[in-house]
């Protein structure tokens, strides 16, 4: 089960209370105040783990809760803190709050395009091995030694413990990686990526086979690499959440740059140049800037009979950089990595 979006009900522990206390010992007259504070409520927290690729364990657990601290105890003992409760979240999990009169709602899952809503946003975990403090836990209440004074010898005041922070969250997951595959269903982007990295995507002769974002580590000599992410097909309308529409153009935000499939042999009576024009209209309705980054353009199953005469076409129509390739029989290949490399390195720069 692959899960990108998911909302969540977090309730941090609550603080325990202070304790109002005396001292009463043997030999030890009027011995005063020596109630202990409470110990401090456990937190909510995010952990950024590299090893864990979507959100399925919330899927299960919606409800994080923390423990509350330790009451404080006479002989000035304080409460003992509650541990803080840690969640693994994938790299690149976006976080936003969700309205406060939410919470005396059912939990529901996620509906499409919930983040056009204009929810505040929380955080943005891109940087692995990194925590964020997701509801702070409750502090503590004092205890009455704290309100002993020159005209109070004896208070008896003590303070409860502060409630801890809670909240309903939409987390959502973005795919971070330098290159993002985009093109029609059946456009061979799963082969290729097959072909350029070690991932083992699903492959098939029918469209959608691709229904959950696949990422792979493209090795190139020098011991240098970059990430490659290839993503459910694109059908017209997807900026409007056509087809897999936002689940797919979500995980394209990151990219540095695109690299467009192009099915040249136009299998399934498809044109490319019509497609080509479509998938950089998606882009541009999803987000305007999405459009403006750089790009390169595979002409994919060059080894079928129609492809070299429907190269040469598309050719006098757009003069971006174009790639002729052959996935399935891994024609090109090289000279792609190097390629994109080398588009890598211009953007960074």
């Amino acid at each position: 089960m692959f899960v990108d979006q998911i909302i969540i009900h977090a309730k941090a522990g609550d603080g325990g209370n202070g304790c109002s206390s005396f001292r009463r010992e043997k030999y030890v007259p009027r011995g005063g105040p020596d109630g202990g504070d409470g110990g401090k409520g456990g937190d909510i927290v995010l952990y950024v783990d590299p090893n864990v690729n979507n959100l399925v364990e919330f899927k299960f657990q919606p409800i994080l809760k923390a423990k509350h601290g330790q009451h404080g105890m006479g002989k000035q003992c304080y409460g003992k803190a509650a541990v803080d409760q840690i969640y693994k979240v994938p790299v690149g999990t976006v976080v936003y709050r969700l309205p406060d009169e939410s919470l005396h709602e059912p939990l529901r899952s996620p509906k499409r395009d919930e983040t056009k809503r204009i929810y505040p946003l929380v955080a943005d975990l891109t940087i692995p091995h990194t925590s964020y403090i997701l509801c702070q836990g409750g502090r503590g209440g004092r205890g009455n030694i704290h309100f002993k004074s020159s005209t109070n010898r004896a208070p008896r005041r003590c303070e409860e413990g502060f409630p801890g922070e809670e909240g309903r969250f939409l987390l959502e997951m973005k795919t971070i990686a330098d290159i993002g595959l985009v093109g029609y269903p059946n456009a061979g982007k799963s082969t290729l990526l097959s072909k350029i990295s070690a991932a083992q995507p699903k492959i098939a002769s029918y469209p959608f086979t691709t229904l959950t974002p696949n990422l792979g580590v493209v090795e190139l000599p020098k011991y240098q690499r970059f990430t490659v992410a290839d993503i459910p097909g694109l059908v017209e309308g997807a900026h409007k959440g056509v087809g897999l529409g936002h689940d797919f153009l979500r995980h394209i935000e990151r990219c540095k740059a695109f690299l467009f499939v192009l099915d040249m042999a136009g299998s399934e009576g498809r044109d490319p140049k019509k497609d080509f024009q479509q998938l950089r209209k998606e882009l541009k309705l999803f987000r305007a800037d999405l459009a403006k980054r750089p790009f390169l353009i595979a002409a994919n199953k060059m080894d079928l009979p129609v492809a070299p005469e429907n190269l040469k076409a598309f050719k006098k129509s757009f003069r971006h950089k174009i790639i002729p390739i052959s996935a399935n029989a891994e024609m090109g290949i090289d000279l792609l990595k190097k390629t994109l490399s080398t588009l890598l390195l211009e953007t960074d720069s």
